[in-house]
């Protein structure tokens, strides 16, 4: 059963024990990966009473940070990330590389360890074309132009902030799934995949449609994330940060991750902490990690769970 509790994080909580409760049963098709779910929830955190960074478990800030400033600055290739010590994507790159190289014996360490060292071989094999960064900052056209999504948000924020279209997307049918081309298809899912920024009483409020989570790995990460592009970007154009909104669509726990929820539960969550940015932070150029300060932050430890390689490209067995 929920439990009514003033503590903004006992949001997500609630979700975990609802989907641990009532959860459907799914099968990933491409893994076999059990999980369970509910469909279309939502949680809201007020960015003026303390940053939303999850105190029942270790949250990878670092992590955070860095895959932040990749997507704003427009990236593609995991080797910034790879180069800062953050492997949360090198699980993709290193399956297109087996996938496309079936005989190479390579262990995704000694894979992960050439990205790192050979400039060329991350070039050719860094690279995860059509993802976050790239469709924020770079919408490929028909003509061949390219879209600067978030650019474009900030300026007609400061040009109109009442406007009501402030979307970014990152959901393109032409590169997705079974849309897809087989050529042409990523291989990695799409999961946080659209985002809106409202300007309110001279607050701004961002709102996340996330169709797919993974609640116990990736959403407390996604939070975060979240909620700092909010700040950042309130920062840059003048507001104060008001609310970051998090819609889901398949809200999920992995089978594997059952227990490890079962202790997340059990502990009580403490203070949230607070971030602040340097004053040097006027537009998307002038933001990166080392501009960012966490400031009383107190979890609990950490606690672990394997990654699910699951979703994107689904291909038949012939």
């Amino acid at each position: 059963m929920k439990t009514s509790h003033t503590h903004p994080e006992y949001q997500y909580l609630n979700l975990l024990q609802e989907v641990l409760d009532t959860g459907i049963k799914n099968i990933d098709r491409g893994t076999g990966a059990v999980s369970y779910s509910v469909f279309g929830r939502q949680t809201r955190y007020d960015l003026s009473k303390g940053f939303p960074l999850l105190t029942t478990k270790k949250v990878y800030w670092k992590g955070v940070l860095h895959e932040l400033y990749w997507f704003m600055s427009g990236q593609n290739n995991i080797k910034y990330l790879v180069d800062n010590n953050v492997h949360i994507w090198d699980d993709y790159p290193f399956k297109i590389y087996k996938e496309k190289n079936p005989k190479e014996t390579m262990t995704k360490d000694e894979f992960i360890e050439k990205i790192h060292t050979d400039e060329a071989f991350a070039k050719k094999w860094g690279v995860l074309p059509k993802i976050y960064g790239e469709s924020w900052r770079s919408w490929p056209t028909r003509t061949n132009r390219t879209i600067d999504q978030l650019g474009w948000v900030i300026k007609e924020l400061q040009e109109d902030p009442d406007a009501r279209n402030l979307i970014v997307t990152s959901w393109n049918p032409e590169y997705l799934y079974t849309m897809a081309t087989f050529e042409d298809a990523s291989r990695f899912p799409i999961c946080h995949n659209m985002y809106q920024v409202s300007q309110k009483g001279g607050k701004l409020y961002l709102q996340l449609y996330q169709r797919s989570a993974d609640l116990f790995l990736g959403v407390p990460f996604n939070i975060a994330s979240y909620a700092l592009l909010t700040i950042i970007l309130a920062k840059i154009t003048g507001y104060e940060p008001g609310e970051f909104v998090h819609t889901f669509g398949d809200a999920h726990i992995y089978e594997n991750h059952i227990e490890q929820v079962k202790e997340q539960l059990a502990r009580k969550p403490k203070a949230f902490p607070t971030v602040t940015l340097d004053s040097s932070v006027t537009s998307l150029n002038t933001f990166t990690p080392d501009k960012v300060e966490l400031l009383n932050y107190d979890p609990y430890p950490t606690l672990k769970g394997e990654l699910t390689v699951a979703g994107g490209l689904f291909q038949k067995q012939k």
